[in-house]
């Protein structure tokens, strides 16, 4: 009765071979679409932060409550891209299991990286422009745009060792959420699946490199319309570390510790 109705999950090992066939087909996305989709999912990632930032600048939560609930209202993002249908440079790391399996060639494998990476930038660097035209910072007395200035002064002045570890934990977390999402086949099975990693992973203020491409910016044109000097490296000196730190966390604690797993020949 549960297969009839579509409640059963799919296996840790049924995972696997899907990550991998979805890796495939990623990868081979012709470039039109693969841009698009990839813009879609930087916006996607900047209106969950979005969210998450008006839960942060209530001050009457209390930590725990502000850090949980702000990673519950981030993970709107994963969820639209997920559902929705995107391309995100961070789940996109999974491709290294189709990359390990021969399925995929290594520059098959960076040139979706590459342009995910960009697309990504251009959706999430857009959408703060429009959110900064909006006038959604002056929400909450302007509290909500205070707390943008200070999450993107925090974010540009971490260590890079900081920055690289924090990327890693960070998208552990993203491509389980990932992962776990490939095991359902109800929307309402994808969401439950995104939302436990995704919020943990925000609540303990690990780094996302496509969530930053909005935050930093946006809080960066706050500070120069409020006089504040800007740290023109700063977005640079927060990516490079994080992105990296990505990368290590999804494409190799994720994808190729369970290709190690399950699909070892």
């Amino acid at each position: 009765m549960s297969t009839i109705f579509g409640l059963d999950a799919f296996s840790p090992a049924q995972i696997a071979e899907r990550v991998s066939e979805v890796g495939v087909a990623k990868a081979r996305l012709p470039l039109v679409p693969l841009l698009m989709l990839g813009v879609l999912a930087g916006a996607f990632i900047g209106l969950g932060s979005l969210f998450a930032v008006i839960v942060y600048s209530d001050a009457l939560l209390g930590f725990a409550a502000q850090r949980v609930l702000g990673g519950a209202a981030f993970s709107l993002g994963l969820f639209l891209v997920v559902v929705a249908g995107a391309e995100l440079f961070t789940g996109n790391n999974l491709l290294a299991m189709a990359w390990a399996d021969g399925k995929v060639r290594t520059a098959e494998l960076l040139r979706n990286w590459l342009l995910v990476c960009a697309a990504n930038f251009a959706g999430a660097l857009g959408l703060a422009a429009l959110v900064f035209l909006s006038g959604h910072a002056e929400m909450n007395g302007g509290a909500v745009g205070r707390s943008y200035m200070a999450i993107a002064a925090a974010k540009t002045s971490l260590p890079p060792l900081t920055a690289f570890v924090s990327g890693v934990l960070c998208n552990v977390l993203v491509c389980m959420a990932v992962w776990m999402s490939l095991a359902g086949r109800s929307v309402v099975d994808k969401l439950v699946a995104v939302l436990f990693p995704v919020a943990a992973f925000v609540a303990a203020g690990f780094e996302h490199s496509i969530a930053n491409m909005y935050l930093i910016p946006l809080g960066q044109m706050l500070q120069a319309a409020a006089g504040q000097a800007v740290d023109p490296w700063g977005l640079a000196r927060n990516l490079l570390p994080v992105i990296a730190g990505n990368i290590v966390g999804g494409s190799v604690l994720v994808a190729l510790a369970y290709r190690l797993i399950y699909r070892r020949p």
